[in-house]
C-alpha cells in the first residue's frame, strides 16, 4: 500500500465507537474539516512561539506546513504528526540573539544557523537509530523520562495563557468562559461537532466575546478592520540564516529535548492506535531534523512534533495521516496569505488563551497517560524521585547557567526537566532494587 492510499470509512465507524487508524480516512469532505481543527490545534503555540522569539508569524505556519509533509514523505505516511513551532528553543534563541522582547529579531540569522546546527544534530541521531535501533533510545529515556518530559511541556507553558493572554478580571472571565465552551462541546455533543470541540469551543467563545464586548461593551472590541484591509496572497518575509560557532553550541543540544518529544509522540500514539510505530522511530526523528533544517533555511522556528495534535487526536479518535496533509497544505496556503494573519490577529486573546489551557493541559495529561499506558511503578523509588524532581523543575522553570559574561550557557524550564530527568534516571538505574526485591548490578555493554 502506497502513502497515499488510505482506506475509506464512514463516520459510522466512529459513531459506533470506532477509531481511524493511520492508513485510513473519513470521506474527503470531513477529512478536510478535521485537517482544519488540527490547524486551529497547533496554531496557537506555533503562533506565539514565534512571536515570542522575534520570528515571523506567517513564515512558521508556512514551515510548519512544509515541515509536516516533509514528515509525512519520510516516515512513508505511516505517522500521523504535526509539526509547529517548538518552545524547547525559545529560552536558547533569545540567549544567541540577545533579543530584546518586541519587534522582530534584529539578530534572526544567528539564531536560524543554531536552528540549522539543531536540526543537522536531530538529524544524526535519527540516522544511528534508523541503523541500530531505538534500545539505546530507550534506555536513556524509558517510559518514566518521557512521560515526564511531555507532562512538562504542558505545564511549563501553562503560565503563558494565564499570565501573558489576560490583561483583565474581564479577559480572565473570557478564557473561563472559552475553556468551559470547549468541556461542553467535547463531553455533551456528539459526531463531528464532538470531534471538532477545539474549532466549535473557538467559534463559540469569540461570538460569546463579540456579544459582550462589540455589543454590551464590556470589553476590548473585536477589531475587523485589519481583516478588511489585509492582502488576500503575498509572499511572507524570508531571512537567510548566520552561522556563529556560540550561536550553534548553544542551540544544538536542543537536539535532545526534541529526541524525547518526539519518542514520546511516538510511544503514544502507538498507545493509542494499538499499531507499533517503533519500527519508524529513526525515520520521525530524521524527518523531524531535516525539517527544522529547512525552516531555518527560510527564517521560521524549529520545528516539533505537536502535543496540541495528539490531544485533539486523543480526542476524536482519528488517526488517519491523510488529515494531517490536508492540514499541511492549509498551512502553507495560509502561509502566503497575509489576510489569514488578519484573521488571527482578530480572534481575541482572551479566547486564544482559554484555548490554551485547553490544549497544554491535554498535553500535560498524555504525559501521564505515557505512564498508565506503560504501567510505570510509582512504588519504586526511582521512579518516583525522577518523576517528581522532573515535573517541578520543568514547571517552576528551574535554570542552571554554566560559565559567566557573555559566553554564559543557561538551561531552563524544559531543558533542564529534559537533561534532569535523563541524566536522573541514568545515575538511579547504576545499580538498585529490582521490583521483585533483590539487588541487581549495573549492566555492562560489551
Amino acid at each position: 500500500m502506497g502513502m497515499f492510499d488510505w482506506t475509506e470509512k464512514s463516520s459510522e465507524v466512529l459513531n459506533q465507537g470506532g477509531v481511524i487508524a493511520p492508513d485510513e480516512r473519513l470521506p474527503w469532505p470531513q477529512t478536510a474539516v478535521m485537517g482544519v481543527q488540527h490547524v486551529i490545534a497547533m496554531f496557537g503555540a506555533t503562533v506565539l512561539a514565534p512571536i515570542l522569539m522575534g520570528f515571523d508569524p506567517n513564515i512558521a505556519i508556512l514551515m510548519s506546513g512544509i515541515g509536516t509533509l516533509i514528515f509525512f514523505f519520510i516516515t512513508g505516511g505511516k505517522v500521523p504528526s504535526y509539526l509547529g513551532s517548538s518552545f524547547a528553543f525559545i529560552g536558547v534563541v533569545i540567549a544567541a540573539s540577545a533579543y530584546a522582547g518586541k519587534g522582530p529579531n534584529a539578530n534572526l540569522g544567528v539564531a536560524l544557523g543554531g536552528i540549522i546546527a539543531c536540526g543537522a544534530v536531530y538529524t544524526i541521531i535519527g540516522a544511528i537509530v534508523q541503523a541500530v535501533g531505538t534500545n539505546w533510545v530507550e534506555r536513556l529515556m524509558p517510559p518514566v523520562v518521557t512521560g515526564a518530559v511531555v507532562a512538562v511541556i504542558g505545564l511549563n507553558l501553562a503560565g503563558i495563557p494565564v499570565k501573558n493572554m489576560a490583561a483583565s478580571n474581564f479577559d480572565s472571565w473570557m478564557q473561563a468562559v472559552t475553556f468551559v465552551s470547549v468541556a461542553v462541546v467535547a463531553v455533551f455533543t456528539r459526531g463531528m461537532v464532538q470531534r471538532l470541540l477545539i474549532l466549535v469551543g473557538l467559534i463559540v467563545a469569540s461570538v460569546i466575546y463579540a456579544v459582550l464586548t462589540n455589543g454590551l461593551g464590556w470589553g476590548k472590541p473585536m477589531d475587523f478592520s485589519g481583516i478588511a484591509n489585509a492582502a488576500w496572497f503575498g509572499a511572507p518575509a524570508f531571512a537567510a540564516p548566520v552561522f556563529s560557532a556560540n550561536a550553534m553550541l548553544l542551540i544544538a543540544p536542543v537536539a535532545i529535548i526534541l529526541v524525547a518529544e518526539n519518542l514520546g509522540h511516538i510511544k503514544a500514539v502507538t498507545a493509542m492506535t494499538g499499531r507499533n510505530l517503533d519500527p519508524y522511530i529513526g525515520r520521525a526523528f530524521i524527518g523531524d531534523g531535516v525539517a527544522t533544517m529547512v525552516s531555518g533555511a527560510g527564517g521560521g522556528t524549529g520545528v516539533t512534533t505537536y502535543a496540541e495534535n495528539i490531544g485533539v487526536m486523543a480526542a476524536t479518535k482519528i488517526y488517519s495521516t491523510a488529515v494531517f496533509v490536508v492540514a499541511a497544505v492549509i498551512a502553507i496556503v495560509l502561509g502566503f496569505s497575509p489576510k489569514f494573519g488578519a484573521v488571527i490577529q482578530a480572534i481575541p486573546l482572551p479566547v486564544m488563551g482559554g484555548v490554551s489551557i485547553v490544549v497544554f493541559g491535554l498535553i500535560a495529561v498524555a504525559g501521564a497517560k505515557i505512564w498508565v499506558d506503560n504501567r510505570v511503578d510509582f512504588s519504586q523509588n526511582k521512579n518516583l524521585i525522577v518523576a517528581a524532581i522532573t515535573l517541578v523543575i520543568g514547571t517552576a522553570d528551574f535554570t542552571l547557567k554554566f560559565g559567566s559574561g557573555p559566553s554564559a550557557f543557561a538551561l531552563g524550564g524544559i531543558g533542564t526537566a529534559t537533561f534532569g530527568a535523563i541524566l536522573l534516571h541514568a545515575l538511579l538505574s547504576r545499580g538498585g532494587v529490582s521490583e521483585r526485591g533483590e539487588t541487581i548490578a549495573p549492566k555492562i555493554d560489551r
